[in-house]
């Protein structure tokens, strides 16, 4: 399923605190980049795969490229719900989409990221990109690609 309009999005629920924030009170954004980390993690582990389960197996999914568009400022104490859809994999990447939604509705932001599959080959320096899923992951992404069996947050 590629259309994020059919897919029910992976969800987790945030709020801005002092130390997501510049000294005016709006979010950093390096903060963006640690929340989407945190949402795809969550809804890895919710798709029946732990994140360190992965690691433990010598396997890793490392950023190969993301863009972040901001559209309104994030501020200190707002709640704010991240809105995630696996999208299907091109080639040996693995798209996500994330929208940051305020409470109002508004999204403050939106980003696309995209994954990619390796092993670590004998130490943490070496590693080799991989074409094929494992069984586990491949499994995981499916549920993932659907999105969650109900709409309900991770967590805030």
């Amino acid at each position: 399923m590629t259309d994020q309009q059919e897919q029910r999005p992976w969800r987790l629920l945030r709020r801005v605190l002092p130390q997501h924030t510049d000294h005016a009170g709006v979010m950093w954004h390096g903060a963006y980049l640690s929340w989407m980390e945190e949402a795809r993690v969550e809804a890895l582990s919710a798709a029946g795969l732990a994140y360190a389960d992965l690691s433990a197996s010598g396997l890793e999914l490392p950023v190969v490229n993301l863009s972040i568009q901001y559209r309104q400022a994030l501020l200190h104490g707002e709640t704010v719900a991240l809105y995630s859809w696996v999208l299907s994999r091109r080639g040996v990447k693995l798209p996500w989409r994330t929208a940051f939604v305020k409470a109002d509705g508004s999204v403050a932001a939106e980003a696309n990221v995209e994954l990619v599959l390796v092993e670590l080959i004998s130490s943490p320096d070496r590693r080799k990109v991989l074409r094929q899923l494992p069984q586990t992951l491949s499994a995981a992404i499916k549920r993932l690609e659907r999105g969650p069996e109900q709409d309900s947050a991770l967590s805030l």
